[in-house]
This record gives C-alpha cells, sequence and structure tokens, in this order.
C-alpha cells in the first residue's frame, strides 16, 4: 500500500476500508509505510491498525517512529501496547529511550513485569541475558503429550514461540521437545520418553556474538539461557539472534573503516556525532603516519643520488596495505565465524607465508618488466621487485596476526583491520624499501 493512497483513504474518512487494508497486511510492512508519515498523521494512522497487530506493527518500528507515538499516546493506549509487547521487544525499547519516557512507560505496566523488566536490564550490554526473553513454554516430564498439548493451548498465546518447549524439574533444563514431536506422537506417552537431553544452550553473561554463532552452526529456532545457578531464566529466538548478527556486522564494518559504531542509523544519527566518530581513528592515523615522513626525511640522500625511488613509494605502500587487509579481512572473518582461534596462529601464518610468496613473486615479475621496459634500469626492477617481494610476505603476516593476537587480548579483532595494518605496513614497507636500495645502489 502507498502512502499516497492511505493519505487519500484518511483524508475521506475511509477508516473502515483502511482498517480491511491493513489487516491483511504484514507488520514489517505497516511499520515501513507509517515511518514514512508526518508526526500528526502517524497517531491517526496507528490507532486504525487492528488491536491484535497494533503491538507487533510498534516493535518493528524505529526508535524516532516509536517516541513520537509515545508522546501522541494516553496512558490507556500506552498500557494496552506495552502489556500485548512481548519481554524482550519492551526492553529493547525501553534502552534506547529517554529516562523520562522509561519512567512513564514503567508507570503503566504491572508490578509483576516491571519487576521482570529491571532484571533484564540489570544484564551486562550485549549478553545473552540482555536479548533473552523470559516468555517461553516450560513443561513438566510427567506430563502425557495430550496434557503438554492442552497446556500449550493454555499459555502459547502469551509466549514469543511454541516451536520448542522446555522441560524443567526445579527450575532446572533437563530436557527440550519440539512442536513436531508433541503432533506426531501418541496422546498417552510421557514427556520424558520424547524429550531431548542433548541440549545446546548459553549463559546470561555470555557474549551475544556467541549466541549469533550457535544459532548460525546448529540453525535453532530458539537458544536457552542458564543463569550462574544453572537455572533456566529464558529463551533467544531466532529473530533476536538475527538482530545480534546484524548488530555485529555493523560494528565490525565501522571499526573496519576507522568509524566508532553507533547504534542509530546513519540518518538518525546527527551530523555533530558522525564526526565525532570519525575524527578520533582519523587524528590517531595520521599522527601516526608521521613515523611514514620521518623515515623518509632519514632517506634523503638516497633521494638525492636516486631520484626515481621517490615515484615508487605510493605504489609499494599501497600494494603493502592492500595485501595486509586482504588478508586481515579474511580471518577476521574466520574468527567470527569460529573458523579460525588463536591456537591457529602458526598454521594461519604458514599458508599466508606461501600465499605472499605466490602473490609477491607475481607482482615483483610484472613491476620489474615494466620498470626494464620503460626506465631500462636492471638495478631499480631489483630494488622494487625484492622489495615487494619482502613487503607482501611481511604485510600478510601482519594481517593475519593482528587479529588473532586482538581476540587473545579481549580486543575486537575489528580494530586491527584496513587503517590500523594499513600505517604499520606503510612504515615498514618505507624501511624496506630503502634498505634494499641502499644495498643495491650501494647508497
Amino acid at each position: 500500500m502507498e502512502k499516497n493512497i492511505f493519505m487519500e483513504l484518511l483524508a475521506a474518512r475511509e477508516f473502515k476500508a483502511i482498517r480491511s487494508i491493513l489487516n491483511v497486511m504484514n507488520a514489517v510492512d505497516i511499520a515501513s509505510l507509517l515511518s514514512e508519515f508526518e508526526e500528526k498523521e502517524l497517531a491517526q494512522a496507528f490507532r486504525l491498525i487492528p488491536k491484535a497487530k497494533a503491538a507487533e506493527v510498534f516493535a518493528n518500528m524505529s526508535n524516532a517512529t516509536q517516541s513520537c507515538l509515545i508522546d501522541a499516546f494516553t496512558e490507556t493506549e500506552l498500557k494496552e501496547i506495552i502489556d500485548d509487547m512481548f519481554m524482550d521487544d519492551t526492553v529493547d525499547l525501553l534502552e534506547d529511550l529517554p529516562a523520562n519516557v522509561v519512567t512513564r512507560i514503567l508507570s503503566n505496566i504491572n508490578p509483576q513485569k516491571r519487576a521482570q523488566i529491571n532484571i533484564l536490564l540489570d544484564y551486562p550490554q550485549d549478553s545473552a541475558g540482555s536479548i533473552m526473553t523470559t516468555e517461553y513454554v516450560s513443561l513438566k516430564r510427567t506430563m502425557t503429550v495430550k496434557q503438554a498439548m492442552a497446556h500449550i493451548k493454555e499459555v502459547g498465546i502469551h509466549k514469543e514461540t511454541i516451536y520448542t518447549c522446555y522441560v524443567l524439574e526445579a527450575r532446572r533444563l533437563v530436557g527440550i521437545v519440539t512442536a513436531k514431536d508433541l503432533m506426531v506422537a501418541d496422546d498417552d506417552k510421557t514427556i520424558e520418553e520424547l524429550m531431548r537431553t542433548e541440549i545446546i544452550f548459553v549463559h546470561t553473561g555470555d557474549d551475544q556474538e556467541q549466541v549469533g554463532q550457535l544459532f548460525s552452526k546448529y540453525d535453532l529456532l530458539a537458544l536457552p539461557v542458564l543463569d550462574t545457578d544453572e537455572c533456566m531464566v529464558g529463551i533467544v529466538t531466532v529473530d533476536d539472534a538475527l538482530d545480534v548478527v546484524v548488530d555485529e556486522a555493523t560494528e565490525d564494518i565501522s571499526l573496519m573503516a576507522a568509524v566508532n559504531p553507533s547504534e542509530k542509523s546513519y540518518f538518525e544519527t546527527p551530523v555533530l556525532t558522525h564526526a565525532k566518530n570519525r575524527i578520533v581513528w582519523l587524528l590517531v592515523l595520521m599522527l601516526s603516519a608521521t613515523a611514514t615522513g620521518v623515515i623518509i626525511t632519514h632517506y634523503e640522500n638516497a633521494f638525492a643520488a636516486v631520484p626515481i625511488l621517490v615515484s615508487f613509494i605510493p605504489m609499494l605502500m599501497d600494494t603493502g596495505g592492500n595485501c595486509g587487509s586482504q588478508s586481515s579481512t579474511l580471518i577476521i572473518r574466520g574468527i567470527a565465524l569460529g573458523e579460525i582461534t588463536f591456537r591457529d596462529i602458526f598454521k594461519v601464518m604458514f599458508k599466508e607465508f606461501r600465499i605472499s610468496i605466490i602473490v609477491g613473486v607475481i607482482l615483483a615479475l610484472a613491476n620489474g618488466l615494466r620498470i626494464l621496459l620503460m626506465y631500462k634500469n636492471f638495478s631499480l626492477a631489483v630494488v622494487i621487485s625484492i622489495s615487494l617481494v619482502i613487503t607482501v610476505i611481511f604485510a600478510k603476516l601482519i594481517g593475519c596476526i593482528l587479529p588473532l593476537l586482538a581476540k587473545k587480548l579481549h580486543f575486537d579483532p575489528a580494530i586491527m583491520a584496513s587503517p590500523l595494518i594499513t600505517t604499520i605496513v606503510d612504515t615498514c614497507s618505507i624501511l624496506i624499501y630503502f634498505n634494499v636500495a641502499t644495498v643495491v645502489f650501494h647508497l
């Protein structure tokens, strides 16, 4: 449904037609449509959404749109929306809103739900506990399939997912049963006969990135979360796991581009915030690059003796930086997917060394031949070729070692990506280049 058509129906007060259309639209599509509306029209349009779908639409809206609606809601409307939202969506909403708005929302929530929300808000940021929901279906091992199905029908409407049910005993997780298991089993079978006891789980303090990796590795729909006493306290569902994967990938891309990560979208982030997120890294990299200038100044005698050496500096630095970036990107990806760990460092170094030999020799031959044809200078061709081979080897080793070292020291490997590695390789490539030139030309 296009905004113009919606606006025409709204202006004509065709509310029944609008409700009929919204009733068959997907909640995500409705949220996307309403994001284009002005503040005055937004509240009016939102009130036409069928009540059963309103909370889901609200949960899929951007923070800015949610804030506008909250300002326009009456206390009754706000309470109805919050009551219908799942626990994890409510927590996500509260984490991104101003304190005065959070206070207003909490005052409209019943004490039991407020207590659960406060517990979830207390978990460390980016932990499994911070992204879980407490709304899941629990069963007892003594239940029959018939009793379990009746229980699911009774409580399932209030749970985020019923596709995986959890068998608890004194709050401890002893097994899991899927909806498929229940639907194809005989009514008189017990849950204990059906449940699986090989359970994949995480603890509340585990990093959310680990949660995303487990979903990807085991193709899960939900993942149980245990506390420090090994009692089950919630689940992480696949939709939240996907959000984690997107957030982690966005953070890594930002760091690899030398930009401090921001949780807001590009257009929601103010210009000054964009500048602040970028300037710190740019200052660090700019100041660190002064080392290259100092080294070049140190070899000014070599320039005076063989002036043409200067013209090859950009090519050498760019090639080294690109080689280092290639290696670091692949290693960071391997770390993120759990394919590479710190104990693989020597294996990775040996592989990158062999790759660098092949790449370096091919680049050296291509440049050496070009220099012989253009300048008819064999010594210069030798200097460039040797420098290229050594620089490529060094760059690829640096590119694979630094991310693994960062991970070992509990830093984000992405901070060791393109900008930082390029700066280090630039400095070292200049040192390699002029030392080789000094030996070959006897400077």
